[in-house]
């Protein structure tokens, strides 16, 4: 039975952090984020699983496309075409944190978590990650765009730190609809 923390995260968040940081351990994996709508919900989940330095090497919590281009090398074009909120951004967010942290995986999360924000095209409740992997091609686009429905700005969170979470276990695929 693993030794209950003393922390105000959900559960299932927690549990969730400690099989990535248990199962990327045991795979000698350093990983890495880099969130915008969960605001650093995911990495602190992920801290909260005590010897967790040993496996999470570094984290971004670019809120602003201006954080997302001067930390993470996203490009302002890419944003004004695309979007923040986008398969590009999420790749490109992804891939910046991989290069910049030096780890061996790196997930990004970009969304609109709301109440306001939401459009037709990207309604509130869409989230998009996506996932690099070192020694992978740069070409290999690993990206999903999720609609979780307006569960409100904390369930869109949760969904989505969860969501990200999977992502981290090593073996993850991503599939999606975008």
């Amino acid at each position: 039975m693993p030794q209950q923390l003393d922390t105000i995260l959900p559960p299932e968040l927690v549990e969730a952090a400690r099989r990535v940081i248990n199962a990327n351990r045991v795979a000698g994996r350093q990983i890495a984020v880099a969130e915008s709508c969960t605001g650093g919900l995911v990495v602190a989940a992920l801290t909260e699983i005590p010897g967790s330095s040993d496996v999470v090497g570094a984290s971004f919590v670019t809120y602003s496309n201006e954080a997302k281009i001067s930390m993470l090398g996203v490009s302002n074009e890419l944003i004004e075409t695309f979007g923040a909120v986008s398969i590009a951004v999420a790749w490109a967010m992804a891939r910046g944190a991989l290069e910049k942290s030096g780890a061996d995986t790196a997930v990004a999360i970009t969304g609109v978590a709301g109440p306001g924000g939401g459009s037709e095209k990207k309604p509130v409740g869409t989230v998009v990650f996506g996932r690099a992997r070192k020694g992978r091609d740069g070409e290999d686009i690993a990206a999903d765009k999720r609609h979780f429905g307006d569960l409100g700005r904390g369930g869109v969170r949760l969904q989505a730190a969860l969501c990200a979470l999977e992502l981290l276990m090593p073996g993850a695929t991503i599939v999606g609809d975008a």
